[in-house]
């Protein structure tokens, strides 16, 4: 046999043992037939233990939503312009020889976590000398399942109203060995609590780069898309002395599913009483946003995160403060109710975007990146503004170590 045949064979081979069987019977009949394609076209093997098929048949939690405009190329740019700069060649040395803020940064790392690495990217917007003494606040941006760091920095913008607020931002990225798809691995219990998984290594990684670039401990912030936004919640749950508000778009709960299983039905349905675990009772400030035509994660996991954040005071139906709601438009037409929970003693500030008309795409967003929709309210421009109103203690509790 000649070494094409041999490799397809091979490939064909692991397929079936993992159980993928129809991509393994399209290989055989490529390499029956003489067909071959480039190694990065040919299907992968992936653990099945670790992923179950959708009904589609595709191994991924976070199906491809609606993308508008064709994505660019943003690995090499802080906002997604494929465009490589003298400034950008720069920071491909190593962060800890280029963290002092003085010129804008756009900086590849690599942090090691109990044998788990995490690589990301890092935004230091540029700093004039007599404000290099003040710490900066830092925002973690997790993306969603199938991006990259470089994709969701593009597609959301936030290292633009970074650089205009004096703001850094942290894009940590799934490995592919952790998940096929590069999804958080948001619906398995090792990765939903305090002390473990991916939780523990988020939170490591966001105080090592807390500590490299010197930013502000008070003002330290999560949030993140879909799969991403589900891994925020469970982070800034877990992690409330290390993160003083969360964000989710188009997420789901805590808590919400425990396998493979459970979490496809909480994405069709929204989380039920019978799937969805006790929530940790830890509240910090959160925003969520969550478009009510989502076909991917089903709106009801929208409510059901707010419901969790204003903790004690939804579980008991206590009237409390009354909240303050609003009807508005986007500058390009897309509708949208604002409802604002004021803290209280038992609840902090919350608030729920519920987007009219939207699908699983980040409102505002921009067509350089995936999954965004650019005719909605700028989520990232929202989701920065209410970061920058609280810190570290506008929550209710903070767990021992």
């Amino acid at each position: 046999m000649n070494q094409v045949f041999q490799r397809l064979m091979s490939d064909a081979a692991a397929l079936t043992r993992s159980g993928q069987t129809q991509m393994a019977t399209q290989l055989i009949q490529e390499a029956l037939s003489g067909i071959t394609r480039p190694v990065a076209a040919r299907p992968v093997p992936v653990d099945t233990a670790e992923f179950a098929p959708s009904p589609g048949g595709k191994f991924v939690l976070d199906v491809v939503a609606r993308i508008i405009g064709e994505p660019l190329d943003p690995a090499n740019d802080p906002d997604g312009a494929p465009e490589k700069t003298s400034a950008e060649q720069e920071c491909a040395r190593p962060p800890q020889a280029r963290v002092t803020p003085r010129g804008e940064q756009w900086i590849d790392g690599t942090f090691t976590h109990k044998g788990r690495v995490l690589t990301y990217k890092l935004f230091v917007p540029a700093v004039a000398a007599k404000q290099a003494a003040a710490p900066l606040p830092l925002v973690v941006m997790l993306h969603g399942c199938t991006q990259t760091a470089a994709d969701f920095a593009a597609g959301t913008q936030m290292n633009a109203l970074a650089r205009a607020n004096g703001v850094a931002v942290l894009y940590p990225e799934q490995a592919q060995p952790a998940n096929a798809q590069r999804c958080w691995n948001w619906f398995k219990p090792q990765h939903q609590r305090r002390g473990s998984g991916e939780p523990a290594a988020l939170a490591g990684l966001t105080e090592h780069v807390v500590a490299e670039i010197h930013a502000d401990p008070a003002r330290v912030y999560v949030a993140g898309l879909s799969a991403g936004g589900a891994m925020a919640d469970i982070v800034g749950r877990c992690y409330p002395e290390v993160f003083a508000a969360v964000g989710v778009h188009s997420g789901l709960p805590s808590g919400t599913a425990t396998d493979v299983a459970s979490a496809l039905g909480s994405m069709r349905s929204g989380p039920s009483s019978s799937n969805r675990r006790a929530a940790n009772a830890l509240t910090i400030p959160t925003i969520v946003f969550h478009g009510d035509a989502d076909g991917t994660v089903h709106p009801s996991n929208g409510s059901a995160i707010v419901a969790g954040a204003i903790g004690g005071l939804a579980r008991a139906g206590s009237a409390g403060a009354t909240p303050s709601v609003s009807e508005g438009q986007s500058p390009k037409g897309k509708r949208f109710r604002r409802t604002v929970y004021a803290a209280t003693s038992s609840s902090p500030d919350v608030e729920y975007w519920e987007l009219r008309g939207a699908g699983h795409a980040w409102s505002g967003g921009s067509p350089k990146g995936t999954y965004t929709d650019a005719t909605g309210v700028n989520a990232s421009e929202e989701m920065l503004r209410f970061f920058l109103a609280h810190q570290k203690g506008d929550g209710l509790e903070s767990p021992g170590r």
